[in-house]
């Protein structure tokens, strides 16, 4: 029987550490919820330049946050460094990566990296959970329990738990009957699986499980790919990096930091000015073309500024893909499951994730794909898989790649309760609803980022977390200067944020598509744009007004 890990739940009971840290009854200014990208940079600005007393409650063993998590097969970042990275000097200057496209092993290196630099374990309690928060009306302060018995008070409390924090499992019939091996992605073994001569099985074509299936192939006696819908991938177009050619490039780096704040995405590159059907084509073709070949993202968010907007650009967009695509399959079958002449979705409304050789190495006679709308998973066996045709594969080990209920999921998972006692889980059962995406009406002096209603799965995580880091930081910093103990968006405000988020969302093609950007991914789960379609630069302009006199805020 297959013992399959399912939460990130503390393994000990009674977490121990040397620190202040870890005692019961902490005291503190801040407390900052995952020692990811966020709660890292929140802690460093909080507590070294603004003098806050800060601390972080940490889940995993490590820094890192996603890259602690994730050491599954093929692992990696699909944003091209220097992006993807803080734009922190004393970080850069001396940090040189291997490759354009890190991978998790590297990036976890990056993190200890930046704790060398940045001091932040010190004040960071590891293996710990937090299960309960709630507002004490007559301290003013933030009450938290943690999975162990611990309390902590605090004047702040900010989640930078991530939006990807909470595990998704479909619920298929006799699982736990596999007795093979099987992991989530997010809870692969350190230590690797041994799939050199085995029968892999990956379930699921996110990122996730087409880095799986394209690194497990190498090895693997055969890889059958479960796919509900094709994944639009794009060429990451991976490279290997000279220090030399870094350090040439350091002198810019202040200039591209501050220019990835006024794209879009938080990219290097942003969307081009003209629309799709304004050039022939022949001049479509050989913009497309350029796109293709530089590779990474640019053919998703450097392209024609009308192709997540007008319906006929985007067909131009996905049949020029579906071309590229189609040409590197030779197998007629698994070519019109993976890239099918008809559009599956609109393309780009659903995240393209990066690849190598994936469709090269599906190709081959030994691998395969099964197209799980046409023939369902019904069950699983002491040995393998069995789909609605009656169809019984048989497998060594399972990679489930099935994803996250993303963005909402983790802070309904963490026991946060408003001043009345009300879950957030609760308050978020028939639809999300925030202030500028990073505050909750009954949730005084509490923030969160890269979360519901912010530009998280529209952008590139450093830079959006270093913008809504700097807001919150100049929040708390402000609340200070002003005497204030108090900060609590109006139900008002979140109403009106909730129509903008909706507005934004509606005037693109996103709402047509069924995908986790919608929460469609999660039976049971309202169907929603979770993220703010209008790019890093309308957000930052709209929460800097929002910052100036509290506009939207009941304080005190």
């Amino acid at each position: 029987m297959v013992h399959l890990r399912t939460d990130i739940g503390a393994t000990n009971p009674h977490v121990s550490g040397t620190s202040d840290t870890y005692a019961d009854n902490l005291e503190t200014d801040v407390l900052i919820v995952g020692a990811g990208f966020g709660g890292v940079y929140l802690c460093h600005k909080l507590r070294d330049e603004l003098g806050f007393k800060c601390k972080i409650y940490e889940a995993g063993t490590e820094l890192g946050g996603i890259w602690h998590w994730n050491c599954y097969p093929g692992a990696r970042v699909d944003t091209q460094v220097p992006i993807y990275e803080y734009s922190l000097e004393q970080v850069w200057k001396d940090w040189y990566w291997s490759e354009k496209y890190p991978g998790w092993e590297e990036l976890r290196k990056y993190f200890a990296h930046v704790e060398n630099k940045l001091d932040i374990k010190k004040d960071t309690a590891f293996n710990t959970r937090v299960v309960g928060a709630q507002w004490d009306r007559d301290t003013s302060r933030w009450t938290v329990k943690t999975e162990d018995g611990r309390t902590a008070h605090s004047r702040y409390l900010i989640n930078a738990i991530g939006f990807a924090a909470k595990r998704h499992f479909p619920d298929w019939k006799n699982l736990e009957s596999f007795k093979g091996e099987m992991h989530h992605s997010s809870f692969w073994p350190e230590a690797g699986v041994d799939v050199k001569g085995k029968r892999v099985a990956v379930i699921g074509t996110g990122s996730t499980g087409i880095q799986i299936a394209q690194e497990t192939a190498k090895e693997a006696a055969s890889v059958t790919v479960f796919q509900r819908t094709p994944n639009l991938c794009l060429p990451m177009r991976q490279a290997k990096l000279t220090r030399e050619e870094q350090e040439q490039r350091k002198k810019d780096y202040p200039d591209i930091y501050r220019n990835r704040m006024t794209t879009f995405a938080g990219f290097e590159y942003d969307f081009y000015q003209r629309e799709t059907l304004d050039d022939s084509p022949e001049e479509r073709e050989k913009f497309y073309e350029g796109l293709w070949e530089r590779g990474g993202f640019e053919f998703w968010l450097a392209t024609y500024k009308d192709m997540l907007f007008d319906k006929k650009a985007n067909d131009e967009a996905y049949n020029f893909w579906a071309k590229k695509t189609r040409a590197r399959i030779t197998d007629p079958r698994k070519r019109d499951i993976l890239a099918p002449l008809n559009q599956p979705h609109t393309f780009g409304t659903k995240r393209p994730s990066l690849e190598q050789n994936f469709y090269e190495q599906l190709d081959k006679p030994e691998n395969d794909v099964v197209d799980t709308k046409a023939t369902p998973i019904e069950e699983f066996t002491e040995t393998g898989i069995i789909t609605s045709d009656g169809q019984h594969r048989e497998f060594d080990v399972v990679a489930l790649a099935t994803g996250f209920d993303s963005v909402t999921g983790g802070m309904k998972n963490m026991g946060l309760k408003d001043v009345d006692g009300v879950s957030l889980a609760d308050k978020w059962k028939m639809g999300t609803w925030s202030y500028l995406g990073m505050t909750c009406n009954g949730y005084p002096n509490m923030f969160f980022l890269y979360g519901a209603q912010g530009p998280t799965a529209f952008s590139n995580g450093p830079s959006c977390v270093e913008c809504q880091g700097d807001w919150i930081i100049d929040a708390i910093a402000k609340a200070r200067q002003e005497g204030l103990t108090r900060i609590e968006p109006t139900k008002e405000a979140e109403e009106e944020w909730r129509r903008n988020v909706t507005d934004l969302s509606n005037k693109t093609l996103f709402p047509g598509t069924s995908s986790w950007y919608m929460g469609a991914n999660v039976p049971g789960k309202p169907r929603e744009q979770l993220n703010y379609a209008g790019g890093i630069p309308l957000y930052e302009k709209e929460c800097r007004m929002a910052l100036e006199n509290w506009q939207g805020f009941a304080v005190a």
